[in-house]
């Protein structure tokens, strides 16, 4: 790939970029950014990044920061992305989640928390998959806490409506046809499954949303934008909301492997990881 030369005004975006959110824009991200940037430039009037690197400086409200950050993320996401690993969360690790609860005395109420929701595909799956094993569970109650930083994403999350295009991609017709309402030529997700969710905007760097201790935590093709430094910071944070005996789902091509002893890799599973409990 031809070597990408930052401008001025690109090497401002990606520092605002890794300063409000701790990502860094990989190589083959960065040759992408006018175009990610284009629907902003337009939305103001702007011809070029120079341009719009002048107007955000003189922002004073930082709106147009956040407009350019948002546009700047990866929120590429779907239902029930991995198929196996949601096949694992509802045979697997909910059961043990619950009996570990049970062995615990607590009441039978389970948290979860998605961390970089993107646009809510990864929690509504989980809210589906839990409504369609009430029968299984019929005494218990799940809560799920779905955070990301870009206020764009959230706001569709929060909304419920998915396009007909991203209604498609993993849905099993049947899921589609019992847990969403057709919306014009879109969907929107039923009251059922948006009830069980809390979207909230936050920051995995200072994350502020989270509350108490979760039973599974979801964080998964996030650490692929951030820095082993920044990664560290964020399994530390990861660490102090993850309850005992609780378990981290990382995506396909992440590890905890040099970068943190809180939790250690499940011999059983891909991808999983257990909290280790402080000695």
């Amino acid at each position: 790939m031809k070597e990408i030369i930052l401008t001025p005004a690109m090497r401002m975006l990606t520092e605002l970029l890794e300063q409000r959110t701790g990502q860094i824009l990989s190589e083959n991200r960065l040759w992408r950014i006018e175009t990610s940037l284009g629907p902003v430039l337009r939305a103001h009037g702007l011809k070029t990044l120079d341009a719009l690197a002048d107007a955000i400086r003189a922002d004073a409200s930082g709106a147009m920061g956040t407009q350019a950050v948002d546009a700047l993320l990866n929120n590429e996401t779907s239902f029930f992305r991995d198929a196996h690993i949601f096949a694992l969360i509802g045979d697997q690790l909910i059961p043990a989640a619950m009996r570990h609860a049970e062995a615990l005395g607590r009441e039978k109420q389970l948290r979860i928390w998605c961390a970089g929701c993107s646009t809510g595909q990864e929690a509504f799956s989980i809210g589906m998959l839990f409504q369609n094993n009430r029968a299984r569970w019929p005494d218990w109650r799940i809560e799920i806490l779905a955070t990301d930083i870009s206020h764009t994403a959230i706001a569709r999350a929060r909304s419920g409506v998915i396009p007909q295009m991203e209604a498609q991609r993993g849905l099993p017709v049947s899921d589609m046809l019992r847990w969403m309402e057709p919306e014009g030529d879109d969907w929107r997700i039923s009251p059922a499954v948006r009830g069980m969710i809390d979207f909230r905007i936050d920051n995995l760097v200072a994350p502020q949303a989270p509350t108490g201790t979760y039973d599974l935590i979801l964080c998964r093709n996030v650490l692929l934008y951030f820095t082993a430094e920044r990664k560290r910071a964020l399994f530390s944070a990861l660490a102090r909301y993850c309850a005992s005996g609780g378990a981290l789902l990382l995506g396909a091509g992440e590890t905890t492997i040099g970068l943190t002893t809180d939790f250690t890799a499940s011999p059983e599973h891909r991808g999983v990881y257990r909290r280790v409990d402080p000695a």
